[in-house]
């Protein structure tokens, strides 16, 4: 699968994320059911990601979010 390269603003520095079309669907619809922009969205993601201590990149952590709530979702 190739991957969507997207630039966002997280905490204010400019960054890049590369997900699979699979991934960035579920995170728009999300970030649109929650009246937010992905920006937000992502931003949080990265937040929680660094709080728990995770190591792993920003990209993992969106796929793992994205699947999470594909699931919930189910």
């Amino acid at each position: 699968m190739s991957q969507i390269k997207r630039s966002l603003s997280l905490a204010g520095h400019r960054t890049s994320l590369a997900l699979e079309a699979e991934f960035w669907a579920v995170l728009d619809e999300a970030s649109a059911a929650q009246s937010r922009s992905l920006a937000s969205l992502v931003g949080e993601i990265d937040e929680e990601r660094v709080a728990s201590g995770d190591e792993g990149g920003l990209a993992s952590a969106c796929r793992v979010w994205a699947l999470r709530h594909a699931r919930s979702r189910a």
